[in-house]
């Protein structure tokens, strides 16, 4: 068996998922198009995609001071014209959609030059879009001639293969991150610089484009789950392969620049998985197994005659041998009891309703967190 063949098996173990079906932790050197189409439909869970900006730069750029700027001007990123750039993005994406799996993600982050004609594109290849997220950069280059905005943002696209998918969106976890806040679709992150930017042999930064680890952290929090197969068609000196090796993720590079493929390689063997207890996050409502609260009642979890009371003691209610809660004449569902002791037009009674254990008040949800904790 080989080392990849090791690594899915143990996540099997882990997670409950079945080992991929294509040969991971590893990088494709070449053409992205070519490697992609050596993959089997439908084996990947997610697709996070920089392409080249096709930026069409047109001469050097200098500081105030007078230092050239290292903008992006290498080969990779040069197209004769928009049509060859959009055959070139319609091209990558009919293979990126292809090899998704039904319920799989596509993320595609670019500047102003090129995100809306890959936009379009995408939209032509049958993929639907789901959000745009504007990276704003909270220490941009500036501006240096004077004769424009600063450009302190990117944007990301977030699609899913169709628009019938079941993309996974880790939710809770979101808002977890985001101090108990829905996260919203504008981030401010920092660009990559100090000691995460990947430096050459000769102490200059190897890839003009690399992209923080924190802007991965979150995509792939966002909406994959460990064991999960990440593919980056576009890896440059492997951002998404070191994040994903962090989370617990399987993944994919392809990138054509030999010199990329070594930095890269590198970068990712240091990089140290994060261990399996800490990669729990909070699962999202959607995903939970449903568990009624006659489950609680049945399991005697809570028992028929007990008193519920809210967490001020203001309001109590009584709970019957069906289920139901009664309070001030109004029997019905936790709920609707809830909702109608505080002349409310609605209440999750899960949070609202407690019961009293050792002195101390006890929401039911903690109660329902048990029983799913003991089922599984």
């Amino acid at each position: 068996m080989t080392a990849m063949g090791r690594v899915g098996t143990a996540v099997r173990r882990k997670t409950g998922k079945a080992a991929p079906d294509v040969a991971v932790d590893r990088i494709i050197q070449g053409d992205c198009i070519a490697a992609m189409a050596s993959l089997p439909d439908q084996c990947i869970d997610m697709v996070f995609a920089d392409p080249p900006y096709n930026l069409q730069l047109g001469g050097d750029l200098f500081r105030p001071e007078g230092g050239r700027v290292d903008a992006v001007d290498d080969d990779w990123d040069k197209f004769a014209s928009f049509a060859a750039y959009d055959d070139f993005t319609r091209s990558w994406l009919k293979e990126a959609r292809r090899i998704l799996k039904p319920n799989g993600t596509l993320w595609v982050i670019g500047s102003y030059h090129n995100i809306f004609r890959v936009g379009a594109v995408l939209q032509d290849e049958g993929f639907w879009i789901l959000n745009d997220i504007v990276w704003r950069k909270s220490n941009p280059m500036p501006n240096f001639r004077g004769t424009r905005f600063t450009n302190a943002h990117e944007t990301l696209i977030w699609a899913s293969r169709s628009e019938d998918s079941r993309y996974t969106f880790n939710y809770r976890a979101m808002k977890a991150l985001n101090d108990e806040l829905q996260m919203r679709s504008d981030w401010l992150l920092p660009i990559c610089s100090g000691g995460e930017r990947v430096k050459g042999a000769a102490g200059v930064k190897a890839h003009p484009t690399q992209k923080p680890e924190s802007l991965l952290y979150r995509v792939l929090l966002a909406c994959t789950n460990p064991g999960d197969v990440v593919l980056d068609p576009f890896f440059g000196t492997g951002t998404t392969g070191a994040v994903a090796r962090r989370l617990g993720r399987h993944w994919i590079g392809m990138e054509r620049e030999q010199r990329y493929v070594e930095v890269a390689r590198q970068r990712i063997s240091s990089t140290l998985p994060l261990d399996e207890s800490a990669m729990k996050t909070m699962a999202s409502r959607n995903t939970q197994p449903k568990v009624p609260f006659g489950t609680l009642v049945e399991n005697g979890l809570v028992a028929p005659g007990a008193i519920l009371t809210d967490s001020k003691r203001r309001w109590t209610a009584l709970v019957l041998a069906d289920a139901s809660v009664e309070h001030g004449g109004v029997q019905g569902s936790i709920h609707r009891v809830g909702a109608a002791a505080q002349n409310a037009p609605s209440c999750n009674g899960w949070t609202f309703w407690h019961v009293e254990e050792d002195g101390a008040l006890v929401p039911l949800d903690v109660l329902r967190q048990r029983h799913i904790a003991a089922a599984a």
